[in-house]
C-alpha cells in the first residue's frame, strides 16, 4: 500500500477515482472541424494510460451556435460529436481513467465574426476587451433557447458515456449573470444575488431533470473576481454554498480572478516568473466553508505542491494540467518511484499562448504533446547501436543526445562553452525566466543517466568530429546575434545578448530596435530600464513584440510601464551614424518615403541569430545524405532514408538555430523527430 496522499483514491458520488491527480478542463484546440477525432483522442488516452485519475476534456465545449468557438472548441451542439467522444471515453476507460467534459456558452467571451456570424449575447452590453465584441443584451427568448441548448448538450455527453460534466462559470455566460460588473439587467435576472443566480439555477435544474440524479454535474466557478464592481469574495462564498445546497451539483472547481484582459487572465493562470499556486489557499478556504468536494488548478507544477494541497485538506482533487503537457506520465513515474525523471513544467505557458496565436497548444519543451499520433513520449531501443556525435549542447543538442542515448546509442557531445545550455542559459539570467534552466538541467540529468559523454571547452572542427569515427553527426551549434541589418553603421550597434550577458552596460539614453519580436528584446529592455536609462523600444511591426504572446507579455509590461520606457511601433531603423551627442539613428518607415533623425547614447539591435553552420558545410561532402532531409518522412514521423553519396562515411543533420533562427520548441522538436528513429 502506497501511503502517498496523491495516490489515495477519492469517491465522488458513485465514481471511484484511482488517485487525486486530474487534468482540469482545457482546450488544446486539436479538434477537426469542431470534432474530437484521432489527434484529440490520442492526447487524452496517453495521459489515461499513464495513470491520471480524471481527464477533463474541453475548455469549453460549446452548447449553442451563437457561442462561436474562440479557439477551435468542441461543438457540443452537434449530434455527431457523440460518436467521437464515445471513442475517446471508451479508450480512456480501458486504461482506468474517468472522463468528464466542460460545457459552456461563452456569452461575450467570443466574437461575432467567428462560427456562424451570430450576435454575441450577454447580461449587459459591456464589451470584453480580450475578444472585442459588443454584445447584445440577452432577451427572454435567448434565455429559453440557451437553457435548452445546455440540456441537449448534457444529454449528448451522457450518451457518449462521460462520467460527468462540468459547467464553466468564470468569464463565460453563467457568471456574466452572476457579476454586477457584467449584469445590467433590470428584470428577474438582474439586481439581487438571487436574481443573478436565477439563470444558472434554471440551467442546472433543467440538466438534472434530463440526465437524472446519478449523473455527475459540477461547476467551475469564480468565487471572487478580484475586480472593482465585480463579484466579491463574500458573494462568491454565498454562491458556492447555494450551489452546494441546491442538490443539483456534485463538486466545485474553484477559481479566483477575472479573465477579460490578458493581464487578468495571467493572474488567474500565472505564467513563468509568477508565484506558484497563488489561489490554492483560497480554494482551501472555500472547501473548509462548503465542506463539499473541491477541485482546483492554477500553476501547481510539481508533485510537492500537489501533495501538500491534498495532505493539508485544501483540495479533494488537484489539477496539474500544464504539468501534464510537459510530462503526461507524471503518475506512472510517481508510482514507480521515478519522480526525478519527470519532465518539469517550466511555466513558459507557450501552450496557452499558442492556442490564441498559433491555433493549437504545444509544450515549449515536450514536442510530443499534441503530436501523439507521430511523436513518442517513451522511446524504443534502437535495433542497431550507433556511434553518434553531436556538436553543440544547447536545447537542440541536449535533446538529440537524450533521445539517442535513451535508445541505446553511444553518444558523444562536443560543446565550445564550459557548460551546457546555449541560449537557455542566457535566457535564464532574467529573474522572471529563471525556470527555463530546468529545460537544460532535466536533459543533463537524463543524459548522465544514459551514459552520454560530454567534452566541454571544445571548439569542434572537422578533425575532432571525424576522430570519433561517427555513424551519425548532428550539428546543433546554434547561432550568434545578427546585427548586420542596417544600410550603414552596423559596427556602431550592440546586440540584446551583449546586454543580457553583461558584456556591455546600458547607457543613459538608449534605443532598443526590435526586429525579431521575441523574449530577448523584452529581457534586454528590463535590464536597461532597471539601470535607470531613458529607453525607447522601437519596432517596424504594427504590433509590439508579436512573438511574445498575450500572457507572457503581461509581467514584462507590468515592470516596464513603471519605468522610463517609450514604445514605438511601425518605424524602421535604417542607418546609424556617430555624432557629437553619441549616435544618430536615421529612422524610416515601411508606410512612406520619409526619414527622421534622432540622437541616442546607445543603440541595441534585436534581429534573431545567424546560424553557426561552417562545420556543417565542411562535413557535408563526406556525408551519406549530403545533409539532405526528406520532409515528407520528417513530417510523418518516419525514419530518414535519403542517400545522395554512396561513398559517404556518416549521416549528417543540422537542427535548431544552426538551421535558422527559431525558438526553443522548434529546436527540441527538430531533435526528437530526427533522433527517435536513428
Amino acid at each position: 500500500m502506497n501511503n502517498d496522499p496523491l495516490l489515495q483514491p477519492f469517491q465522488l458520488k458513485h465514481l471511484s477515482l484511482r488517485n487525486r491527480i486530474m487534468l482540469t478542463a482545457h482546450e488544446p484546440a486539436y479538434t477537426d472541424e469542431g470534432m474530437p477525432k484521432a489527434r484529440y483522442r490520442a492526447y487524452h488516452v496517453e495521459r489515461a494510460k499513464a495513470g491520471i485519475a480524471l481527464t477533463m476534456t474541453a475548455g469549453s465545449a460549446i452548447v449553442s451556435k451563437d457561442s462561436a468557438p474562440a479557439f477551435n472548441n468542441i461543438l457540443a451542439y452537434k449530434d455527431e460529436v457523440v460518436g467521437h467522444l464515445r471513442d475517446l471515453v471508451d479508450a480512456c476507460h480501458e486504461h482506468g481513467a474517468a472522463v468528464m467534459i466542460q460545457l459552456t456558452h461563452l456569452g461575450r467571451r467570443t466574437h461575432w465574426s467567428r462560427g456562424d456570424w451570430l450576435p454575441v449575447v450577454s447580461a449587459s452590453a459591456r464589451r470584453e476587451p480580450a475578444h472585442r465584441a459588443f454584445p447584445k443584451i440577452i432577451e427572454d427568448w435567448d434565455i429559453e433557447r440557451i437553457i435548452q441548448d445546455y440540456v441537449d448538450a448534457a444529454e449528448r455527453m451522457q450518451a457518449a458515456g462521460m462520467d460527468g460534466i462540468e459547467l464553466e462559470a468564470y468569464g463565460h455566460l453563467l457568471d456574466q449573470f452572476w457579476s454586477p460588473y457584467t449584469n445590467s439587467l433590470e428584470n428577474e435576472y438582474g439586481g439581487s444575488l438571487e436574481n443573478r443566480l436565477r439563470f444558472s439555477m434554471a440551467v442546472l435544474q433543467a440538466i438534472r431533470e434530463r440526465v437524472g440524479k446519478d449523473f455527475i454535474i459540477g461547476v467551475r466557478n469564480v468565487a471572487d473576481e478580484a475586480l472593482d464592481g465585480g463579484l466579491t469574495k463574500a458573494e462568491g462564498i454565498e454562491i458556492a454554498c447555494r450551489l452546494r445546497d441546491s442538490g443539483l451539483i456534485d463538486f466545485l472547481n474553484i477559481i479566483r480572478g477575472h479573465i477579460d484582459t490578458d493581464a487578468a487572465l495571467t493572474d488567474v493562470i500565472p505564467v513563468q516568473g509568477m508565484r506558484n499556486s497563488p489561489h490554492l489557499d483560497f480554494a482551501g478556504e472555500l472547501r473548509d466553508i462548503t465542506r463539499f468536494p473541491t477541485f482546483h488548478a492554477g500553476k501547481i507544477p510539481d508533485l510537492a505542491t500537489a501533495r501538500h494541497a491534498i495532505a493539508s485538506g485544501k483540495l479533494d482533487m488537484v489539477g496539474m494540467t500544464r504539468a501534464h503537457l510537459a510530462d503526461p506520465h507524471i503518475v506512472r513515474k510517481l508510482k514507480a518511484g521515478q519522480e526525478q525523471d519527470i519532465r518539469p513544467c517550466v511555466g513558459a505557458t507557450y501552450c496557452l499562448d499558442r492556442i490564441y496565436q498559433g491555433g493549437e497548444a504545444y509544450c515549449i519543451h515536450n514536442p510530443a504533446s499534441g503530436r501523439e499520433l507521430t511523436m513518442p513520449h517513451t522511446l524504443n531501443k534502437a535495433a542497431v547501436k550507433k556511434r553518434i556525435v553531436i556538436v553543440g549542447a544547447g536545447p537542440a543538442g541536449l535533446e538529440a543526445a537524450r533521445v539517442a542515448a535513451e535508445r541505446g546509442h553511444d553518444v558523444h557531445v562536443l560543446e565550445a562553452d564550459n557548460q551546457a545550455g546555449g541560449q537557455i542559459r542566457l535566457t535564464a539570467l532574467s529573474p522572471k525566466r529563471r525556470e527555463m534552466i530546468s529545460i537544460v538541467e532535466w536533459r543533463l540529468t537524463q543524459c548522465e543517466k544514459h551514459g552520454v559523454q560530454f567534452r566541454f571547452n571544445c571548439w569542434a572542427e572537422t578533425e575532432e568530429v571525424l576522430a570519433l569515427d561517427p555513424q551519425v553527426v548532428i550539428i546543433a551549434t546554434g547561432g550568434l546575434p545578427n546585427t548586420e541589418i542596417l544600410h550603414q553603421g552596423n559596427e556602431l550597434v550592440a546586440s540584446t545578448w551583449d546586454i543580457l550577458a553583461g558584456s556591455i552596460k546600458p547607457a543613459q539614453k538608449v534605443l532598443l530596435y526590435d526586429d525579431a519580436g521575441d523574449h530577448a528584446a523584452l529581457q534586454a529592455a528590463e535590464v536597461i530600464a532597471a539601470r535607470g536609462a531613458e529607453l525607447e523600444m522601437m519596432t517596424p511591426d504594427r504590433s509590439f513584440v508579436p512573438d511574445v504572446m498575450g500572457m507572457n507579455l503581461v509581467p514584462y509590461l507590468r515592470n516596464l510601464q513603471t519605468r522610463n520606457v517609450k514604445f514605438t511601433v511601425t518605424y524602421r531603423l535604417v542607418e546609424v551614424e556617430k555624432s557629437a551627442q553619441g549616435l544618430t539613428a536615421i529612422i524610416g518607415s515601411d508606410y512612406g518615403a520619409w526619414q527622421r533623425r534622432q540622437d541616442y547614447d546607445q543603440i541595441i539591435v534585436n534581429h534573431g541569430t545567424r546560424p553557426l553552420a561552417d562545420l556543417y558545410f565542411d562535413l557535408k561532402p563526406q556525408s551519406k545524405n549530403l545533409g539532405a532531409v526528406n520532409y515528407e518522412q520528417l513530417i510523418a514521423g518516419q525514419p530518414q532514408t535519403v542517400i545522395k553519396n554512396l561513398e559517404g562515411k556518416f549521416w549528417l543533420y543540422r537542427i535548431g538555430d544552426a538551421v535558422a533562427a527559431r525558438n526553443t520548441h522548434a529546436a527540441i522538436y527538430d531533435a526528437l523527430r530526427l533522433m527517435k528513429d536513428i
